[in-house]
């Protein structure tokens, strides 16, 4: 696993940028019911905000997530509380693209709308198995934003970050 060191992260992004959205750029109340968008209070990760600002710059950043009960209108109303949805430039979820994270073809079906190739992307997200292992198996790069402090026992090309602004820091460098 490559730990976020200086000596160890490349901080050569990808012109395309996937983010998951729970707990990777707004924060998933687990007691909050409901659309996100319609939750009493939405708040984004913190440093979401300055690091979407810094690579919509020179990035495409897109969210592909696994949110089963909000529409591509509903994620956006949600980014759009939070003030981030200026630096998004699509969505993905099921709804839009008919296939969940656990699916094999969620990652490619993304691809193919993108017509890019898959090693020209960049997937970000905090859950091993829904956004970093099934980007990987599709050919994506792939940074673990592990704000958890998990362990992963693996030997896979993982870039692993703590916390945006982390991320971010090695971007600037």
């Amino acid at each position: 696993m490559n730990k976020a060191t200086k000596s160890t992260v490349s901080t050569k992004l990808t012109k395309t940028v996937l983010f998951d959205w729970g707990n990777t750029l707004m924060i998933d109340f687990p007691d909050a019911q409901g659309k996100m968008c319609d939750w009493e209070t939405v708040q984004e990760v913190s440093g979401a905000q300055a690091l979407l600002a810094q690579l919509s710059k020179h990035h495409n950043i897109y969210i592909a997530t696994n949110a089963a009960d909000s529409s591509k209108g509903d994620i956006i109303r949600a980014f759009e509380r939070v003030g981030l949805s200026q630096y998004i430039d699509g969505y993905f979820c099921k709804a839009s693209i008919g296939l969940s994270k656990y699916d094999s073809g969620f990652y490619p079906a993304i691809i193919a709308k993108l017509d890019i190739e898959p090693q020209e992307v960049t997937m970000i997200g905090d859950t091993l198995e829904k956004d970093i292992y099934p980007a990987l198996e599709a050919g994506l790069q792939v940074d673990w934003l592990n704000n958890e402090g998990a362990i992963a026992d693996t030997h896979l090309p993982i870039v692993e970050v703590q916390n945006l602004t982390q991320l971010l820091e090695f971007i600037n460098e």
